[in-house]
């Protein structure tokens, strides 16, 4: 029989553990890679550099599941370690974010200077 103490206990451990059911179809969900000739082939707009950057982000996807995935382990097990390595997988995950808006902010701002090229040389014509 059980005491009125471990009943939210069980609760809690029961709901952790469904996240933790969640963010591993997450993590699946996300590693498949689609063939890039595939989906190059159905949308001729994609290039293999936005390809690439598409991947990229969703490897920092992934990652910061497989962070909030161990983590929240860590914390079911009582394992603080595990938890340690979840929130470093989850810092990486924001600095891989970090970079892929950078280089997204460098694109556009590289692609504005030259559409304002284009422009200027078309009224020097």
């Amino acid at each position: 029989m059980t005491t009125s103490k471990q009943d939210p206990m069980r609760f809690r451990i029961r709901r952790r553990l469904l996240s933790l059911a969640s963010m591993a179809a997450l993590v699946v969900s996300l590693m498949i890679q689609w063939p890039a000739t595939a989906m190059a082939s159905h949308a001729p707009s994609l290039t293999p550099i936005t390809i690439a950057a598409m991947t990229d982000k969703m490897s920092a996807k992934a990652k910061e599941a497989e962070g909030k995935m161990q983590s929240a382990y860590g914390e079911v097990t009582g394992d603080t370690g595990q938890q340690i390595k979840g929130k470093a997988k989850q810092v990486q995950a924001s600095a891989m974010n970090t970079a892929e808006a950078v280089k997204d902010g460098t694109k556009s701002a590289a692609r504005k200077a030259s559409d304002a090229a284009d422009k200027l040389a078309d009224k020097i014509k």
